[in-house]
């Protein structure tokens, strides 16, 4: 009978068949063996021990993908969710969370949540500098449902991670996504206009029958690993087309006198926003070599 991992939590996986229902199962130790370790989103082929929903991991199919962080196999695409306000994005940490995103290969929807109180309409602005670089965009409010609907057909048929820092709505978003399992969702610090973590281990979640999605530990903070400062201005999608008048080959689009990227920056084809926190991840990868 064949299934995917929705969980995995101290040696027992918990394995969603579709118009069954989950199984709790182990791992044979072949795996350990070929050095195989089952991951969260795998699809497998599992032996059914009792009626009372116990089994055993028999095959793991092949992965069309694997994520490093979260350590998770299968993944279709990433929605990450940001607020407009309260708190204010923090697009150096979003634009990580794409880079991170473009460097596997899989596709991001960008989620401005709170729409409900967005007075002074800074998502349009927002959603309006994220398009141009490609991405697809959509504003909600978890509050009165505004753009709830269209997500979901966006997600049909997908496996979908998704990420965002604490206090964005994340856990009530989900919470409208679906219907099987509420999560938790944590209080907003007045102070600090920040949420308590809540969401503690990655777990897939069947919206319906081939739609999944997995909710990630909120992220506060995103390393740029395994990247070279080189080859950072190709994971910025909307720098493409601008490069070829660059003077120099290996233009860095930094200090150099004739730059594409800057001109186009300069024309307003290339959002402030975006260039400025190239430039930081840039200068910080170029340090982070010296030691």
């Amino acid at each position: 009978m064949q299934g995917k991992i929705v969980k995995g939590i101290a040696g027992f996986y918990y394995v969603h068949v579709p118009g069954k229902g989950i199984y709790e199962c182990k791992a044979k130790g072949i795996f350990r063996k070929e050095n195989q370790k089952p991951l969260v989103g795998d699809d497998v082929e599992i032996q059914i021990l009792s009626e009372e929903g116990k089994g055993n991991i028999e095959k793991l199919l092949p992965r069309k993908s694997e994520l490093i962080r979260p350590a998770v196999a299968n993944i279709d695409q990433a929605l990450v969710i940001f607020a407009i306000v309260k708190p204010q994005p923090n697009f150096n940490l979003l634009d990580r969370f794409l880079i991170m995103m473009e460097q596997q290969g899989i596709p991001c929807i960008i989620c401005f949540n709170k729409a409900d109180i967005d007075e002074n309409k800074e998502g349009a602005s927002y959603e309006e500098m994220y398009r141009a670089c490609g991405y697809k965009i959509l504003q909600v409010s978890a509050k009165t449902g505004q753009g709830i609907e269209e997500l979901k057909r966006m997600l049909v048929g997908k496996t979908t991670t998704v990420a965002g820092p604490s206090g964005v709505g994340k856990s009530s978003i989900i919470n409208e996504l679906q219907t099987g399992i509420q999560m938790e969702t944590g209080a907003i610090s007045t102070k600090i206009e920040r949420g308590k973590h809540t969401t503690r281990h990655s777990e897939l979640i069947a919206m319906e029958e081939n739609t999944y999605i997995l909710d990630t530990p909120g992220f506060s903070s995103l390393g740029l690993f395994d990247l070279e400062k080189e080859d950072l201005a190709k994971y910025y999608p909307e720098f493409v087309k601008h490069e070829q008048y660059c003077k120099f080959t290996g233009c860095a689009h930094m200090n150099e006198p004739v730059c594409g990227i800057k001109e186009a920056v300069k024309d307003g084809e290339i959002a402030v926003l975006r260039y400025e926190n190239y430039k930081l991840l840039y200068q910080e990868l170029k340090d982070k070599r010296k030691y």
